[in-house]
């Protein structure tokens, strides 16, 4: 861009948590590197950026944004920008991070069908692009009325200072796990595909001294997982770890030996997964269109085909009985996240499509 721009980054504070809340710290931080003026609306203080708790008309009004960024189209806060964006001008960019209705809780199903009905389509008709964070996104921004010149394709970013290979200390020593590692970071659901995951560990490697799966996160699905672990006898090997700090999961993955991330559809977040290629961890991940754009087979990791405990046991069995597939997968995936989730590539894309949305206004006005 030839000049700074007043940029306004938008985020419902009923749905911060599941959208936008780490994006948008991230983008708001790339954009001021680039010279912008940004300002978060609608999160909670220090979340975003020299935000700004309430995303009231006035506020906005005063800021005088050239840009606006939504992060849920059917929210009221995004309404407010679109009414702003068509009042002055600016341009209106939404963010589609595409969490699917099976993952989305059932309070937000209800404010996004209030939404859609109320003022769905004016939100719509006045975003200039929608940023698709993944395939799935971009599936689910056509099936919500985009049309397709419209959306664009653009993951999401991963702080690679944080997220690294040779991060300090070990947060798994802490937790008394030692030896090498199979560590996946989920909700704790038997219905994503973890109780598969634990079954093929415990008929595979899971009966050695050498091997721990390491389950992080909460769910109510854990005592029955639990369960599943003391019948098939691998409770020892098993180590379940609740409410790690969020300072301690870089060295935590950095720690670790290979990443898996089960699945039997497009519910769960990709950003685990992202965090740990950028960790430098060979990633065996099932495969859905939730995880096959960012995994590629037999150089990043392993996508697995099935859902079954079988398709587990072949891909655990190739990743530990292979050593130095390992260590290649996992220098090509910090690679592929350094050429691929730079927060200063991705802000310049977004750069980008400002100032093409800009050209084809000017040209449409040129003609009218």
């Amino acid at each position: 861009m030839t000049q700074p721009l007043r940029i306004a980054l938008l985020v419902d504070p009923l749905t911060c948590k599941s959208r936008g809340d780490q994006h948008a710290p991230g983008l708001a931080r790339a954009l001021i590197g680039l010279g912008h003026g940004v300002r978060g609306f609608g999160a909670p203080p220090g979340v975003i950026a020299r935000s700004v708790e309430h995303a009231d008309g006035f506020g906005l009004t005063g800021y005088k944004p050239d840009v606006l960024i939504a992060y849920d189209s059917l929210s009221p806060t995004a309404f407010q920008g679109a009414r702003i964006a068509r009042a002055s001008g600016a341009q209106l960019l939404l963010v589609e991070p595409g969490n699917t209705r099976i993952a989305t809780p059932l309070h937000e199903r209800l404010l996004q069908s209030i939404g859609e009905r109320m003022w769905g389509r004016y939100v719509r008709s006045t975003a200039a692009r929608v940023i698709a964070l993944d395939p799935v996104a971009r599936a689910q921004a056509l099936e919500d009325g985009f049309e397709d010149e419209r959306i664009t394709v653009l993951n999401t970013g991963v702080d690679l200072e944080k997220w690294r290979p040779d991060v300090g200390g070990s947060a798994l020593r802490t937790y008394g796990v030692s030896g090498r590692v199979l560590v996946c970071l989920c909700p704790l659901e038997t219905s994503r595909g973890i109780e598969e995951l634990i079954a093929a560990f415990a008929s595979t490697i899971g009966q050695r001294d050498d091997w721990s799966l390491v389950l992080v996160g909460e769910g109510r699905g854990k005592r029955g997982l639990r369960t599943a672990t003391e019948r098939l006898g691998v409770s020892s090997r098993v180590h379940w770890l609740e409410n790690v700090a969020e300072e301690d999961l870089p060295s935590l993955l950095a720690a670790s030996t290979i990443y898996v991330a089960p699945a039997k559809d497009n519910s769960p977040s990709v950003r685990p997964l992202l965090h740990a290629m950028a960790a430098g961890l060979p990633v065996l991940a099932s495969n859905t269109g939730r995880y096959s754009w960012a995994v590629s087979e037999n150089k990043t990791g392993l996508l697995v085909e099935g859902t079954d405990k079988t398709s587990w046991e072949d891909a655990i069995l190739r990743a530990t009985s292979a050593p130095m597939a390992r260590e290649r997968w996992g220098l090509a995936g910090r690679a592929w996240a350094e050429q691929n989730l730079n927060w200063t590539h991705i802000a310049k894309e977004i750069e980008g499509m400002i100032a093409a949305a800009r050209q084809a206004v000017e040209e449409q006005a040129a003609a009218g």
